[in-house]
């Protein structure tokens, strides 16, 4: 067991790190789990570890949407109505950005579902895919950042955001319906598209996050929860307790993640995402080509 919880602390360290830095967390999950197998109990079967797996790397967001609530809880967290005025103008402005990606994930996942006997994932969830989105937003992290060289943006904080950039923001984040995309990845580059500083786009990619977050780990946790109850099987404790440690860990390591990216932004461009995300992208088509 010892082993399993080693294996999730290195899980929750992937995860800390990737979800908020632009560089897909999926991609290098995918990656880890060619590497690194949990195997957490005597029910490890395929069909159980592909179900688990799938909600693991989901769950696992919830630590570090957490990091997101603590790093910024004054702007977050209101404690009345009238005298909180400026943080629930904020907070609806996050649910009228999310609403795009609802509609995606609920709505036309269902839909293609029964339309073709495959959800998203099922259609698009493989390393090529990955591949092609990481180097795809590699090269656009460059151009945009090279066509806004010089240039004064529009919006310089997350309370100038007006309701419409909100809900463009969130089509945008559309777009990490495709996995290897990266949902921040996907965000700040719509931002800064859409005029905001790289430091507005990167805090509000942060506060976008919580309800995408929340959202997706309770649709994969009631899923996982239909497939035991149907199947009639026995979770083994183990289970739980590497996803317990995996989510604690992607909290402490998601705290250091969001400073050095907020940081990071103040003094130089995102340039150096983009050509990260191209050669991950090279190595995970390479490797899955030749494996």
């Amino acid at each position: 067991m010892l082993i399993e919880i080693i294996k999730a602390i290195l899980f929750g360290i992937v995860e800390g790190i990737t979800e908020w830095l632009p560089v897909s967390s999926t991609g290098h999950l995918i990656l880890l789990d060619e590497f690194v197998t949990l195997n957490v109990g005597a029910n490890w079967g395929a069909e159980f570890k592909d179900e688990y797996m799938e909600m693991f790397q989901v769950v696992i967001q919830l630590g570090a949407i957490l990091a997101v609530l603590v790093t910024y809880w004054r702007k977050l967290i209101p404690t009345g109505f009238k005298s909180d005025s400026k943080t629930w103008r904020l907070w609806s402005k996050i649910l009228v950005a999310s609403l795009p990606a609802a509609f995606a994930g609920i709505v036309l996942d269902k839909i293609i579902e029964s339309i073709s006997g495959r959800d998203i994932d099922g259609w698009l969830y493989n390393a090529y895919v990955v591949a092609a989105a990481l180097i795809i937003y590699g090269v656009l992290f460059i151009l945009i950042e090279r066509s806004r060289k010089g240039s004064v943006p529009r919006i310089g904080d997350t309370d100038s955001i007006s309701y419409t950039t909100a809900f463009l923001i969130g089509i945008f984040q559309m777009l990490a319906i495709i996995p290897g995309t990266s949902r921040s990845g996907s965000t700040i580059l719509g931002a800064m598209l859409l005029g905001l500083s790289r430091g507005a786009a990167a805090e509000f990619s942060f506060f976008m996050a919580i309800p995408a977050m929340l959202g997706a780990g309770g649709l994969k946790m009631l899923g996982f929860f239909d497939y035991v109850i149907n199947e009639a099987i026995t979770v083994p404790v183990g289970a739980w307790v590497v996803l317990a440690v995996a989510c604690a860990v992607a909290f402490a390591v998601s705290m250091i993640a969001i400073k050095f990216l907020t940081d990071f932004v103040k003094k130089h461009t995102f340039s150096a995402f983009g050509v990260y995300r191209i050669i991950l992208g090279a190595a995970v088509l390479i490797y899955f080509a030749v494996k």
